[in-house]
C-alpha cells in the first residue's frame, strides 16, 4: 500500500472515530437480534439438510423463512434460493399484490432502471400492460409532501418506497425518513399497501422498515443479508395476508409456500444471515471512509459528512470518463477474483446507457462484496459498494488513489 495513502486513511479513521464506533454499536445490536432469531426458532443442523422433489415439510426452507420473519419483525417471510435477484423478489411481490385497475405511487422519483421496466415499460408482461397504473413524485433534496398529499387523496393501492439510491444522485433513506412517509400516508390513505425496496439497507440501523409500519419489504441475498456467503436468493417479508398472496404468485395459487426444495442444502444461507450484521457494518465503514477520503481531493461524494449512513453505497462524482474507467479498473485489479480482467462499458438488460461494472467477486455480481459500477453518461458518477472485509476496502481505496494519480 502506498505510504501516503496509508497515512491519509489512518488520519481519517482517527478523525471520525466516533462514526466508526457508532457503526460498531449498531452491528452489536443487530448481531444480538439475529442470534435471538436463531435461538427462538430452534435452528439446528437438521435445518441445513437439502431436500428434493416437492420439498414438503422442508425444515431448511421453513426455518430460514421463520428466522427472517423474526429478524425483520414480520408476520411471515419468503426466503428462497430460487429468487434470482432483488429485482426478481420485488417483481414477484408486486405481481402478487397488484391486479388490473390498481395504482402505485412512488414518492421518491422513479425506481432504478431494471425495476422501472418491470413496472412501467411496454414489455408484454410489465405491470403497465397488466392494467396497473404507476405514478411518481420527483425527489429533489427530499420528499415533496405537498404533492404527496394531493396524490394520496386518490387512495393509491400501493405506496412504493425505494430505500437506496439506484443510479440517482441522492442519499439512501433513513428509517426516520421512511417512518415519516409511512405515518403521512396512513393519515390520508390508510388502506394503501406500503412496500419498501430494502436492498442495500439491511442492518444499517437498529430498526428496519417493518419495525416502523411497512407492510412488505424485499431484498437480495447477494447483498447485505447474505453476508457474502449466500450464493444466490432473495427474500420478501411482511404482513401475513400479504405474504400469503405473494406466495401464490411465487409458486402457484394452490400451493403457496407449502412446497419448494433445494438439493444443495441451506447451511450457507443460515451462515450468511448470521454474519450479515458484521459484514454489513464493515461495508458501511468502507463507504464512509471512501467518501471522506475522496472528498479531501475535491470530489463531490455521498454520503456527505452531515448525512446519516443508510446504505452500503458510496457515490463519487468524477470529472471525466477516463477517471471513471480508471476508478473501476482499480477496483477490479484489487479484487480476489479475476483481478487480471479489465472492465469495459457494455450494454446491459434494462439500462438505457452502457454500464461499466467492476466486480471480482466470489459470488457473481454480489454487491455485498466490493464492487463498483456506473452508467456511461455525464455527470460521470460511480457507485462503489460492499466489501467482505473492511481491510479489503482500505487496500482498494489506496489503489484507487494511485490510479487517479492523487498520491
Amino acid at each position: 500500500m502506498n505510504k501516503y495513502a496509508k497515512n491519509l486513511i489512518f488520519e481519517i479513521e482517527n478523525k471520525y472515530a466516533d462514526v466508526f464506533e457508532n457503526i460498531d454499536d449498531i452491528a452489536l445490536y443487530n448481531q444480538e437480534k439475529v442470534l435471538n432469531a436463531f435461538a427462538t426458532n430452534h435452528i439446528s443442523t437438521l435445518n441445513f439438510y437439502p431436500s428434493t422433489g416437492y420439498g414438503y415439510d422442508d425444515m431448511g426452507r421453513i426455518g430460514l423463512c421463520n428466522v427472517f420473519a423474526s429478524i425483520f419483525n414480520a408476520d411471515k417471510a419468503i426466503v428462497s434460493p430460487l429468487i434470482m435477484s432483488g429485482t426478481h423478489a420485488i417483481s414477484i411481490a408486486l405481481a402478487g399484490l397488484l391486479t388490473s385497475g390498481d395504482t402505485v405511487l412512488c414518492p421518491i422519483d422513479k425506481p432504478y432502471d431494471t425495476l422501472y421496466s418491470v413496472i412501467n415499460s411496454d414489455n408484454q408482461l410489465s405491470l403497465k400492460n397488466s392494467g396497473v397504473k404507476f405514478d411518481y413524485i420527483p425527489y429533489i433534496e427530499g420528499v415533496d409532501y405537498t404533492a404527496l398529499e394531493q396524490k394520496l387523496h386518490k387512495q393509491p393501492t400501493m405506496v412504493y418506497i425505494q430505500r437506496s439510491r439506484g443510479y440517482a444522485w441522492r442519499g439512501a433513506l433513513s428509517i426516520e425518513k421512511i417512518s415519516k412517509i409511512i405515518d403521512f400516508t396512513r393519515k390520508i390513505s390508510p388502506n394503501s399497501i406500503i412496500f419498501v425496496d430494502n436492498c442495500y439497507g439491511e442492518f444499517m440501523e437498529k430498526l428496519e422498515p417493518t419495525d416502523v409500519g411497512a407492510d412488505v419489504i424485499a431484498g437480495s441475498l447477494i447483498k447485505n443479508p447474505g453476508g457474502g456467503i449466500a450464493p444466490t436468493g432473495g427474500y420478501i417479508a411482511g404482513k401475513e395476508h400479504l405474504i400469503d398472496r405473494i406466495s401464490y404468485r411465487y409458486s402457484a395459487p394452490s400451493l403457496g409456500m407449502e412446497i419448494g426444495s433445494y438439493s444443495a442444502g441451506y447451511r450457507e444461507f443460515y451462515q450468511g444471515i448470521f454474519v450479515a450484521p458484521h459484514v454489513s457494518a464493515g461495508a458501511l465503514k468502507g463507504a464512509f471512509l471512501v467518501a471522506r477520503t475522496l472528498e479531501q481531493f475535491g470530489f463531490e461524494t455521498l454520503p456527505r459528512l452531515t448525512d446519516t449512513l443508510d446504505d452500503i453505497v458510496c457515490t463519487i462524482k468524477l470529472n471525466t470518463k477516463e477517471q471513471l474507467l480508471a476508478f473501476c479498473k482499480a477496483v477490479q485489479s484489487t479484487s480476489p477474483v479475476e483481478a487480471y480482467v479489465t472492465p469495459v462499458p457494455n450494454d446491459m438488460p434494462g439500462y438505457d446507457n452502457q454500464v461499466i461494472m467492476a466486480a471480482g467477486t466470489f459470488v457473481q455480481g454480489a454487491s455485498i462484496e466490493l464492487s463498483a459500477d456506473a452508467p456511461i453518461t455525464e455527470p460521470y458518477i460511480v457507485y462503489m459498494q460492499g466489501g467482505l472485509t473492511y481491510e479489503h476496502i482500505k487496500i482498494a481505496l489506496a489503489n484507487i488513489l494511485e490510479s487517479l494519480k492523487l498520491v
